[in-house]
């Protein structure tokens, strides 16, 4: 059910035609969120009319900007943005007076985290990440299970994530490692969030393969040892994937799968509601993710040091 719109909850999107935007105008409206403006450099945001066509909107940032920071009642804005522009479109949210809510990954260095916790401290404003997963009732079932297993044991994990991808994706800001991370930042960030959400602190993080379409490596948490392999080629989709589906994503844990595909519908909105309830997730929970996906872009290629994904061969081969 729709909650009336709240004038003390008003929003500014930023990135409004893109993939992941009608979740967040879905999420605003169902929280009782009023959307005053948005911005895209595409003018595809026809999914605007189902929850605000009364929102102004512009495809170009300087008028959007202006109005933004005219308007004095905006409490939040919303950056669905390409990832490479997440930090500067947060910087300018806090600067606008109004706290920030961002799709994965919030940044892509360590370093850009730091900048924005001395933004915050002299803004006064907050910023805040969508990490999702950790909200999905299947992973807080996981972990009140690794909590309560006070035996000390160390799970043995299989992460391995094939999305298939089109020629399109390679010409895109998301096949540009500068401007999307590469792999494991765009497709893998969460699931690292997840893995330390669970699992703890990570003590080890191993690079076994990264290349443009692919990457895999080995981590071990304070309570897991992990093999992760992450795909957006067809080709390297494993054998016992089902005829005529483009996409497998498994997860166990001593052998046993973690089933969360259904579910996720909602989790936006979760985040919302959080945020708006003063439990959203800050900088200090997105930082060890950040930190990991940093050092997968950037750290040597070790095949031979920790356990390799067994799906790694057939990337390997092909």
């Amino acid at each position: 059910m729709l909650s009336e719109p709240d004038m003390s909850k008003t929003y500014a999107l930023i990135g409004a035609a893109g993939y992941i935007a009608p979740r967040h105008l879905k999420a605003i409206s169902q929280t009782g969120g009023h959307l005053t403006c948005a911005y895209d450099v595409n003018d595809s945001v026809g999914i605007m009319d189902s929850h605000f066509p009364d929102a102004a909107f512009f495809t170009e940032f300087e008028p959007f900007a202006s109005q933004v920071q005219r308007r004095a009642n905006i409490n939040y804005v919303s950056v669905c943005s390409p990832n490479y522009l997440h930090k500067d479109h947060i910087a300018f949210a806090l600067r606008a007076g109004a706290d920030a809510l961002c799709e994965k990954p919030l940044v892509l260095n360590p370093s850009d985290i730091d900048d924005l916790a001395q933004l915050e401290a002299e803004t006064g404003r907050r910023v805040f990440s969508i990490l999702q997963l950790r909200l999905h009732p299947a992973i807080i079932a996981l972990r009140d299970r690794i909590a309560a297993d006070m035996s000390g044991k160390t799970y043995d994990v299989d992460l391995g994530y094939f999305t298939s991808r089109g020629a399109w994706y390679h010409a895109s800001w998301k096949g540009l490692e500068h401007k999307s991370g590469g792999i494991a930042t765009n497709i893998g960030v969460h699931f690292y969030d997840m893995l330390s959400f669970v699992f703890g602190p990570l003590k080890t993080n191993i690079v076994h393969h990264r290349a443009a379409d692919a990457s895999a490596g080995y981590l071990e948490f304070e309570r897991a040892r992990v093999r992760w392999v992450l795909s957006i080629n067809r080709d390297h989709l494993p054998a016992h994937t089902p005829e005529g589906q483009s996409t497998h994503r498994s997860i166990t844990v001593d052998g046993q799968e973690i089933e969360f595909s259904s579910g996720f519908t909602d989790l936006h909105t979760a985040s919302y509601a959080n945020m708006l309830a003063g439990t959203g997730y800050g900088l200090d929970e997105v930082r060890p993710s950040i930190e990991t996906i940093s050092h997968i872009r950037t750290a040597p290629i070790e095949p031979k040091r920790g356990e390799q994904h067994p799906d790694l061969a057939k990337i390997v081969a092909v």
